[in-house]
C-alpha cells in the first residue's frame, strides 16, 4: 500500500497545474501540461519547472529536465498529465524521465489519448520508478477539459460568451450594442479569447459589426485565437477587417460546398460542412471539422440566432454571461431566441460554477448540468 500524499505533494502539484495554465489557447491540439522537479534530499529544492510550449512542443517534462540538468537525477517529478509513451515529432517523455534518473513521479491524471493511456505509467514503473497517480486529478481534467472533450466526443469544448443588460438584452431596438458592458468586462472578454484555440461567429455578425475577434490586451496579442466564420453562402468579403488581417491571425470559413462562389479571399481557409434543410450549416458537423483541425477549446461570440442554435443542439459546455447593471425592457433584442420550451422540464439546465465582479458588471460562468 502506497503512503498517503503529503502536504508537499499537494503544494508541488498545484504549482505544476499553475504552470500548465500558461499553455491554454496556444498548445493545441496538445494538452496544456505542467511539470515540477523536486529534490527531497536537497531540502525539497525545486530544480526544474516546465510547461507545454507554444505549438505543443517541447513538452512540459522536456522543458523541466532541460532546466534542471544534472540535478534532475534523484528528483521527484510532479506532472499534471501522464507522460507520453509514443514516438511523435520527439521521443517519449516517459523515456526522457527514465534516462534522466528520476526517482519518483506523481501524476495527476491518466492521458485519455489511446496512444498513451496507461502506457506511460507502465513504462515508468517497469523502469523501477515509484509512480503515484490521481493527485488532484479532477483539477487536472478540468484544466484540460477541451482536450478530454475532443478525445471522447471528437469535438472541441464549447464556451458560449454573451454580454447583456440585467434583463437579458444584447441590443436596442435600433441595433445599438456598443457598449453594453464596461471596460473591465470587455478586457476580461479579451482574456477569454486568449485562453481559447479558436473563436467562432456568424457571417451576420461580421457584416453588422465588422469585428476583429482578436485579443487586444497589451502583451497578449500573439495569443489571439483562430477566427472561424460560419458562412453558408460564402458572403465573407475581402473588405472585412477579418480578411484584411488574415495573414496575421488565421481566418477559417465554414461554408457549404454547393453555395456561393467557388473561391474566396486567398488568405482565408475554407472548410466544408453540410447544410441542414431550412436551418443553415450543420453545427455538429462543423464542430467535427474543427476537431479534425486540432481545435480543443472553442469560444463562440455570436448573435442571438447562432447562440440559440448552439444551446438548442445541446452543444454548449460552458456559458460565460457578462451582465451590466442596466435594464432595457422588451423593446430590445433578446440574447436568445426560441428554444421550443413548452414545459419547465424542457428548459436547458445549467450550473453556476464561478462568479466575479468586473467593475460595475458581473460575470457568471455556467457549466452544463449532467444528467443523473
Amino acid at each position: 500500500m502506497k503512503p498517503p500524499s503529503t502536504s508537499a505533494d499537494f503544494r508541488h502539484m498545484r504549482s505544476a497545474l499553475a504552470l500548465a495554465r500558461r499553455g491554454l489557447g496556444n498548445v493545441w491540439p496538445n494538452p496544456a501540461v505542467g511539470c515540477v522537479l523536486v529534490r527531497e534530499d536537497l531540502t525539497h529544492r525545486i530544480v526544474g519547472r516546465g510547461w507545454t510550449q507554444p505549438g505543443g512542443r517541447p513538452h512540459a517534462e522536456t522543458e523541466a529536465l532541460t532546466r534542471a540538468g544534472d540535478l534532475a537525477r534523484g528528483a521527484t517529478a510532479y506532472i499534471t498529465l501522464e507522460p507520453c509513451s509514443h514516438v511523435g515529432q520527439t521521443g517519449p517523455c516517459a523515456d526522457a524521465l527514465i534516462e534522466a534518473g528520476i526517482f519518483r513521479t506523481v501524476v495527476a491524471a491518466i492521458d485519455p489519448d489511446p496512444r498513451v493511456s496507461g502506457r506511460g505509467i507502465a513504462r515508468l514503473r517497469k523502469a523501477g520508478i515509484a509512480t503515484d497517480v490521481g493527485l488532484l486529478d479532477l483539477e487536472a481534467k478540468a484544466l484540460n477539459s477541451g482536450f478530454w472533450r475532443r478525445q471522447q466526443d471528437a469535438r472541441p469544448e464549447v464556451t458560449l460568451k454573451v454580454a447583456t443588460t440585467a434583463d437579458g438584452f444584447v441590443a436596442s431596438r435600433t441595433g445599438a450594442s456598443q457598449w453594453i458592458t464596461g471596460p473591465e468586462a470587455r478586457r476580461h472578454g479579451h482574456l477569454l479569447r486568449a485562453r481559447h484555440d479558436a473563436i467562432l461567429t456568424g457571417i451576420g455578425t461580421v457584416e453588422a459589426d465588422n469585428p476583429m475577434l482578436t485579443c487586444r490586451l497589451p502583451g497578449l496579442s500573439h495569443l489571439s485565437p483562430v477566427r472561424v466564420i460560419m458562412d453558408s453562402k460564402r458572403r465573407l468579403g475581402a473588405e472585412s477587417a477579418l480578411v484584411a488581417s488574415a495573414d496575421i491571425v488565421p481566418v477559417w470559413r465554414i461554408g457549404a460546398e454547393e453555395e456561393g462562389p467557388a473561391s474566396g479571399p486567398s488568405a482565408v481557409v475554407d472548410l466544408i460542412a453540410p447544410n441542414v434543410a431550412h436551418e443553415g450549416l450543420n453545427l455538429t458537423a462543423a464542430l467535427a471539422l474543427l476537431s479534425d483541425e486540432g481545435v480543443t477549446r472553442l469560444l463562440v461570440e455570436a448573435g442571438p440566432y447562432l447562440s440559440t442554435a448552439f444551446l438548442r443542439l445541446d452543444l454548449v459546455d460552458q456559458l460565460a454571461w457578462y451582465r451590466a447593471p442596466t435594464v432595457m425592457g422588451s423593446d430590445g433584442h433578446a440574447v436568445f431566441g426560441s428554444l421550443n420550451v413548452e414545459r419547465l422540464a424542457d428548459m436547458k439546465g445549467l450550473v453556476p460554477s464561478n462568479t466575479m465582479q468586473l467593475g460595475a458588471d458581473n460575470l457568471t460562468i455556467y457549466t452544463r448540468r449532467l444528467e443523473a
